[in-house]
């Protein structure tokens, strides 16, 4: 076991069974005593080993690694996905953000709009919430399902449960075609949550950060908790873990997100590719042109 296994290993979640939130402390820092600049230096070298594992995953060309990020509102996804993805080769990298859906989205099954832009093969996909809203947000709003037009069949009691299938399903799929799923869960405490929302109003620089739905959907926050434990326990598994991240110290929650993403790389042995001795001769041969240019 790795220095990095041994370092994530208390948030990572292979088994829902006997999973509760309340286990897990949003204000933990595993007995890491940091400031921030300390913590900021840690994490740098996390990203210099990631640029050059994430370059061996794209000169592969044969696995991709999909990470996804879910919340509460202000638990620090975006500023997350900025420092620890700051030293990756962009051309190998992709974000996307998942809002309200479309009209379009709407007219497709849930997973849809997320199945299409899943990372291609030597890429790192990053999704910036995900088809995991659709037992988040929509179970906790089930007013949003009259928008998707479900037939009468598809609805009732076992709606949840059935998409927990689906999406379980889902990232077997993509894990049995090369592509590795990790999922974060930044779990952010309802106090840290009020502090950083009030942050966002007194600071004038921040208060295009900040909605009024913002402290509406707040008012929810004891129904997104028991959403949130249910589908971890529903849809942790081995090959695609959850890892709750205590989100109440950024720089903490950094750390733990690169070293999980380094960690993954790491197990993935990756190389860069070898080339034929034919090729090897091309190359000796082209190098024999540019020296006597």
């Amino acid at each position: 076991m790795s220095k990095l296994d041994k370092f994530i290993k208390p948030y990572v979640i292979t088994s829902g069974k006997r999973f509760r939130l309340k286990d897990f402390d949003p204000g933990d820092t595993d007995g890491v005593n940091l400031d921030k600049d300390s913590g900021a230096a840690k994490l740098k070298e996390g990203v210099e080993r990631l640029a050059l594992l994430q370059e061996q995953l794209y000169a592969e060309q044969s696995r991709s690694v999909l990470l996804i990020f879910q919340a509460m509102d202000a638990a620090g996804k975006d500023g997350t996905i900025k420092h620890v993805m700051s030293g990756v080769n962009p051309q190998g990298c992709s974000v996307t953000s998942f809002k309200s859906p479309s009209t379009e989205e709407l007219a497709h099954d849930f997973l849809w709009r997320c199945a299409k832009v899943t990372p291609a093969k030597g890429m790192i996909g990053i999704f910036n919430r995900s088809y995991y809203e659709e037992v988040l947000a929509v179970r906790v709003h089930p007013e949003f399902l009259a928008a998707q037009h479900l037939p009468h069949e598809c609805l009732g009691k076992k709606l949840w449960q059935r998409r927990f299938e689906d999406i379980r399903a889902f990232e077997q799929h993509l894990t049995r075609n090369g592509t590795k799923v990790l999922k974060f869960f930044l779990h952010l405490s309802k106090a840290e949550q009020k502090r950083r929302f009030l942050k966002r109003i007194e600071d004038p620089a921040r208060n295009w950060k900040f909605s009024a739905s913002d402290a509406t959907e707040r008012q929810h926050w004891d129904d997104y908790q028991t959403a949130y434990e249910e589908t971890i326990r529903e849809t942790a598994t081995t090959e695609s873990p959850w890892i709750v991240v205590p989100a109440d110290t950024k720089w903490f929650t950094r750390l733990v997100v690169g070293a999980t993403v380094v960690n993954a790389l790491e197990e993935m042995d990756l190389t860069f590719p070898t080339i034929s001795a034919e090729a090897r001769q091309r190359l000796q041969d082209a190098r024999r042109l540019l020296e006597a240019d």
